[in-house]
């Protein structure tokens, strides 16, 4: 197939372009720079920022897998609050409104989102893809960055919207910065561990859109996230038992708060227990849906 991923230089996008390149699919990438190279890819040149795309280099995909946005994980200055929205509202806004415009037009559009959708719950509300948009700067963000993609919908293409959990990965993301503090056993919970983590390992992901391409009858959202949630105390105490750290450390809400701000206190101190009920509901056979497995993988 031919298929096009925006995002395709952060963690998640290159893991996907290394799969679906070696599922023999022709690969282009939509990034700002015209000189970027990446063997086997092809470029297609955008600037979110400037309302810039090439819509004519659009024609003719089969899939458009969108992963673009800047990073929800550095503080949240006034500034960097507005670039995480823009960047993921505009930049989709600007990719589906080129998508209405081509002739040949794509079967599918994936978008990603978020399961800050649904913002904090307490343990005992378990959230499906029915479940109602959260309250919160996240939460706003995901609701905002989803409905842009109504644009792709109301003119035939197949939209997924990709609720993605907290993604577990050695080389970025949250379980990255946590590795060297539990290496030098200085690991442990966050707050009081009570708050859910919904988390989905990185080799998983790329299984999962290759479900959604192969998969006619799923579109609208669905939550990416394995079907184990557990507590932050949880989280930490099964990472410490992998890596053979004591994990008894645990690192105060207040100072998380006094180090990292609003960003720290929604992306650390607070959580959700979310189910990916339509993905079993459709059969997907998840590779990871053990923490201790995921976690010894890594």
């Amino acid at each position: 197939m031919r298929i096009a991923i925006t995002g395709a230089t952060g963690m998640i996008g290159h893991k996907l372009t290394s799969f679906l390149l070696a599922q023999g699919h022709q690969i282009a990438l939509i990034t700002r720079s015209s000189s970027y190279h990446h063997p086997q890819t092809s470029v297609i040149v955008w600037d979110p920022a400037l309302n810039f795309i090439e819509n004519g280099q659009l024609e003719g995909y089969d899939v458009i897998i969108h992963l673009a946005g800047a990073n929800v994980g550095e503080y949240w200055s006034p500034r960097h609050k507005k670039s995480i929205l823009e960047s993921r509202v505009e930049s989709t806004r600007l990719l589906c409104e080129g998508l209405s415009k081509v002739v040949s037009k794509p079967k599918l559009l994936i978008s990603a989102s978020a399961i800050g959708f649904y913002g904090n719950h307490p343990p005992q509300d378990i959230l499906d893809e029915n479940s109602p948009p959260g309250e919160g700067f996240l939460a706003d963000v995901c609701r905002r960055w989803e409905e842009e993609t109504t644009i792709a919908a109301e003119v035939g293409i197949r939209v997924v919207r990709m609720r993605l959990g907290v993604v577990l990965s050695k080389s970025g993301g949250a379980l990255n910065k946590m590795w060297l503090p539990f290496q030098l056993g200085l690991g442990g919970r966050l707050g009081n561990g009570q708050q859910m983590m919904s988390w989905i390992a990185l080799d998983e992901i790329p299984l999962v859109i290759d479900h959604f391409i192969k998969n006619n009858q799923i579109d609208g959202a669905v939550n990416v996230v394995s079907p184990q949630a557990v507590s932050n105390a949880e989280f930490t105490k099964i990472l410490g038992q992998v890596m053979h750290r004591p994990a008894v450390l645990p690192v105060p809400g207040f100072a998380i708060r006094l180090l990292f701000g609003e960003m720290g206190q929604n992306l650390l101190l607070e959580g959700a227990h979310v189910a990916p009920r339509r993905l079993q509901e459709n059969g997907y056979q998840f590779r990871f849906a053990d923490l201790k497995v995921a976690l010894e993988q890594l």
